[in-house]
């Protein structure tokens, strides 16, 4: 699996709020070569950490930050099973983890919800193909349904080892502020961490309120903050 810190490439996020859920940035732990941390300039953004001394330089020659996003961790030892069970217990509709006979509702939901991403360029999402959208060993997915049985929740999640790195949670539109983007990632936590994984990464646009309490109500703790920064036009 790649890994990239958080804002090194586009991301994929919906919301479950009045926006919905969103994709979450990737964490910069762990990643190959030089300076995995340091910032990068996409286009005409750039995106690094908010404490690096070289923000203060670039918005004195101009830059402004234009959006934030986050990191966050939680470990297994912190893991409150019983809490996430209710979580899980109590959403509308129920839910299961993906598999290959899944791929057409995934299709589908992903692409009713492309343009709810919010967010600048460390929070982007790019729409599925089928391979994407395809559950395997190493990506996991966990979806909810309601009583019609359409898939109208689901969190992507990437698995290397006993690591695990959320790629993206989206909800429905019609089915936000329902707790149903908690139910799926606190089901991607129990299962996971079932199995064995003992840290998951998470993160998204600070500005999306449904996926931070989300987190926070899976037990997630914050630890990264990146800011985007673009041009200031005058």
């Amino acid at each position: 699996m790649s890994r990239w810190p958080i804002g090194y490439r586009a991301v994929q996020h919906a919301t479950d709020g009045s926006r919905g859920f969103a994709r979450e940035p990737r964490n910069c732990a762990g990643v190959p070569g030089p300076s995995p941390c340091q910032d990068r300039t996409m286009g005409e953004t750039i995106v690094l950490p908010a404490q690096t001394s070289r923000r203060a330089e670039l918005e004195a020659d101009g830059w402004v930050v234009i959006a934030r996003s986050f990191g966050a961790q939680l470990d297994s030892a912190r893991i409150d099973r019983q809490r996430l069970q209710a979580l899980v217990a109590k959403a509308e509709g129920s839910v299961r983890e993906l598999a290959d006979a899944d791929v057409e509702s995934v299709l589908r939901l992903d692409a009713m919800t492309a343009e709810d991403y919010p967010g600048s360029a460390a929070t982007q999402h790019t729409p599925l193909d089928r391979r994407a959208a395809t559950p395997s060993a190493s990506r996991r997915a966990f979806g909810a349904f309601g009583p019609d049985g359409d898939l109208v929740a689901m969190t992507f999640v990437d698995v290397e080892g006993t690591k695990a790195e959320t790629q993206f949670t989206v909800v429905h539109r019609a089915w936000r502020g329902q707790g149903l983007g908690i139910a799926v990632k606190a089901a991607s936590v129990l299962t996971l961490a079932a199995e064995g994984v003992t840290q998951f990464r998470t993160g998204g646009s600070a500005d999306n309120l449904a996926i931070l309490r989300a987190n926070d109500a899976v037990g997630y703790i914050q630890d990264e903050e990146w800011v985007t920064l673009g041009r200031n036009v005058r």
